[in-house]
């Protein structure tokens, strides 16, 4: 358990430090387990919120006695829900969390629709326990069905076999059992308090306001206005379809103007540096770049512990020099050991330090190693990738690959908000070329292996063993006493020694040696030489603006490179689009479920084509909420849209199955049925989109850039999918069956 590891760590530390002399302490760099912790902790906040708010808009639309009914579920279905998950080994983390909060709305239904049920019944003469049990029996399949229907549109997520899938999987899992739980108790627990606490007036044959409850107020009012509004439109059904479909179009229209954004970076306060100098570039010139950066970071960013909360800045950081650290967060990717590599992890004081820290240590590296690739970037989100935006190109001629990609760089360096552009091949360094003559070094008995361990031990050092120490094994290395320091010029003289002979030979004797310009390390992709141009975004600007300026570009300069050689799009993009078609590819497979559901439930192809119907109208409002409030579009909000869906469909098979109930068992007219099954659904409905909307407020607020979209999502896509299903669904039925309005 992470928690309990890191408490022992802190305890540890702590004994530590009390021994140490003054001046010599350990602190944490990379404490996941505290913002795990945090996170945690701040979700649970959510979590209370969001059920207090949903038990507030029980009692204060159902009336105290129905309203702390239907409220009970809440609790004991999250209890419920806490079990099952412990059961498979499904712990609290943000996304279980979250998939908790999302179902609050969902689950609520279920308990209104048994309790709504019974209500009317008793109304009409059964008794308390006789209304329960004819609706139980009446309700069963198909809240079985929504519930199935809802869960399934998640199971893509659970399905998707790539980084995304194994982080977001648990949605689907969460939400399945605690709908599922919310079901069993709605039909046991929910039923058995209304027995006994639910109270209703008995209404008289005569009275035509037929499902009347106890509450008088609101809703009857709004229920009155709704059927007014619903009578105008199936009496104009083609238009009111026609204005759906412009609203539906318009939309779309609307959606390229959204930013995208795959996933925000990670809102820790941690910002990483990587350094990356010339393939062969000493360890020690490496070193002296870092400590350059880390006096700049002690001198102008630094907050000393006593100002920590009066000023923004750096908390502490610490460097790793040839080799960057163990993965410390699902968003940093450790790279290949490298000389010329360094791996700077800085704290901050906050998030909201991370971007002038970012912002004043890119200005001195820009102004004082500008041949040095220096990236300083926000911790990046979990499954995305290391740059925004990459460009990898292949080919078979390299000097021309350097050309193109140089060509790209210039395309990339005149766009507005682009930064630390650079290439995985890196410049050309200067090598020194041991040209061996075979028949020479014949002659006089030297292999070509002999003439490596010679010149590596008068250069480097040759490891000839090891030196057992408590901690593991120091290397003995046997190295030329002036091999630091050695010329060009001086490596004529190298003696190597040969294994088979015994004796030493000038290098120069078996070998020219010349100096040349090469490339340091050639990629490959699938065989195929490789280069990838790669840069980063600045604030402001997101990989997709990049992407979709240098795509047109990039399609006229393809044209001029000539046969055999292509490009393809990396960075943010590969990443989404893995993604999403990772969900997508399983999306039939959700499809197929719910159809093959409302197909059992329905047993008509007509009403399962007008479920789904219903479920691209949400996009109308997913779009406008997002658009208003200024957010993004992205894998959370793609999150959203599904969830919504699951919303849409269950809110359309409990309206068709009223209908169907008002025409087979009280054997009304159809378009009578129709008005009066809506209205009777009406409350249900609108309840589990008031529950939803404001249950994922808290969400909105604390659940950061991640969770952002898809709360916006939800709410605003929610409720204009609600106001529209409510008057699409019955004038489809209309339509569709060809309901005459003037036999009622």
């Amino acid at each position: 358990n992470l928690t309990r590891l890191g408490k022992k760590i802190d305890k540890k530390i702590d004994h530590y430090n009390d021994s140490f002399p003054i001046g010599i302490s350990i602190e944490r760099i990379a404490s996941q387990d505290h913002y795990v912790n945090d996170k945690i902790n701040n979700f649970i906040t959510n979590v209370t919120q969001s059920i207090i708010i949903v038990l507030l808009v029980m009692l204060l639309f159902l009336g105290l006695r129905t309203g702390m009914v239907v409220a009970s579920l809440v609790p004991v279905t999250m209890v419920l829900s806490l079990l099952f998950m412990n059961l498979f080994n499904v712990g609290l983390n943000q996304v279980t969390l979250a998939s908790l909060i999302m179902a609050l709305g969902m689950l609520v239904d279920n308990s209104i629709v048994v309790s709504e049920s019974i209500m009317v019944k008793m109304e009409k003469g059964l008794t308390s326990k006789e209304a329960a049990i004819s609706s139980t029996k009446e309700l069963t399949i198909p809240l079985l069905i929504s519930t199935l229907t809802t869960s399934a549109a998640f199971l893509p997520f659970f399905l998707a076999e790539n980084t995304m899938g194994e982080m977001m999987g648990n949605i689907f899992i969460v939400i399945t059992i605690a709908l599922l739980s919310s079901w069993i108790l709605a039909l046991s627990f929910v039923a058995m308090l209304s027995v006994y606490f639910i109270k209703v007036k008995k209404v008289k044959p005569s009275d035509s306001n037929e499902g009347k409850t106890e509450n008088k107020g609101l809703f009857n009012r709004l229920n009155g206005a709704y059927k007014k509004i619903l009578v105008r439109v199936l009496n104009r059904p083609f238009i009111f379809i026609c204005l759906v479909i412009t609203m539906f179009a318009g939309s779309l229209l609307l959606f390229p103007k959204l930013p995208f954004i795959f996933m925000p970076d990670s809102d820790r306060n941690l910002v990483i540096i990587d350094i990356n100098l010339p393939q062969g570039t000493k360890i020690e010139e490496t070193e002296k770049v870092t400590d350059a950066l880390s006096d700049f970071i002690n001198s102008n960013l630094l907050v000393p512990a006593e100002e920590t909360g009066t000023r923004e800045g750096v908390q502490n950081f610490t460097c790793f020099i040839a080799r960057g650290p163990k993965s410390y967060d699902l968003g940093y990717q450790q790279e290949q050991p490298n000389s010329g590599y360094a791996h700077i992890l800085v704290n901050t004081t906050s998030f909201k330090a991370n971007k002038g820290v970012v912002e004043a240590l890119d200005r001195y590296a820009i102004e004082h190693f500008p041949n040095a690739e220096i990236s300083v970037d926000p911790m990046g989100a979990p499954g995305g990738s290391k740059n925004d935006v990459s460009i990898r190109v292949s080919g078979s001629d390299t000097e021309k690959l350097l050309q193109i990609s140089e060509q790209i760089k210039r395309e990339m360096s005149q766009l507005d908000g682009v930064k630390n552009i650079n290439d995985d091949w890196g410049p050309k360094i200067k090598k020194v070329v041991i040209d061996i003559d075979q028949d020479k070094a014949g002659q006089a008995g030297v292999t070509n292996q002999d003439i490596a361990i010679s010149l590596r031990t008068a250069l480097t050092g040759y490891d000839i063993s090891d030196f057992r120490d408590l901690d593991g094994n120091i290397p003995i290395m046997l190295q030329s006493e002036n091999g630091g320091s050695l010329d060009v010029h001086d490596l004529e003289s190298i003696a190597v020694f040969s294994q088979g002979t015994g004796k030493n030979i000038p290098l120069g004797q078996v070998a020219a040696i010349g100096i040349d310009w090469q490339l340091a390390k050639i990629m490959r992709k699938d065989i195929i030489r490789t280069i990838t141009v790669n840069c980063d975004t600045e604030s402001g600007t997101t990989a997709s603006d990049i992407t979709s300026a240098l795509s047109p570009v990039l399609d006229q300069m393809l044209n001029e490179w000539g046969e055999g050689y292509s490009y393809s799009l990396g960075g943010e993009n590969e990443k989404s689009t893995e993604a999403l078609k990772a969900v997508g590819a399983n999306l039939p497979i959700a499809a197929f479920i719910i159809l093959l559901l409302l197909i059992l439930q329905f047993n008509s192809f007509r009403k399962t084509i007008i479920v789904l119907a219903a479920i691209p109208l949400g996009i109308i409002g997913v779009i406008a909420g997002l658009l208003l409030f200024k957010s993004y579009f992205g894998f959370m909000a793609f999150l959203g849209i599904i969830s919504l869906a699951g919303i849409v469909i269950n809110n359309a098979i409990v309206l068709l199955d009223r209908i169907n109930i008002e025409l087979s068992e009280f054997g009304k007219a159809p378009y009578t049925a129709i008005i009066d099954a809506a209205q009777q659904r009406f409350r249900p409905i609108l309840l589990t989109t008031f529950t939803t909307v404001l249950g994922l407020i808290p969400l909105y607020l604390g659940g950061g850039l991640m969770w952002e979209p898809m709360a916006v999502s939800i709410m605003v896509g929610l409720l204009f999918a609600t106001i529209i299903t409510l008057l699409f669904v019955p004038v489809m039925y209309k339509v569709f069956y060809r309901v005459n309005p003037k036999v009622a």
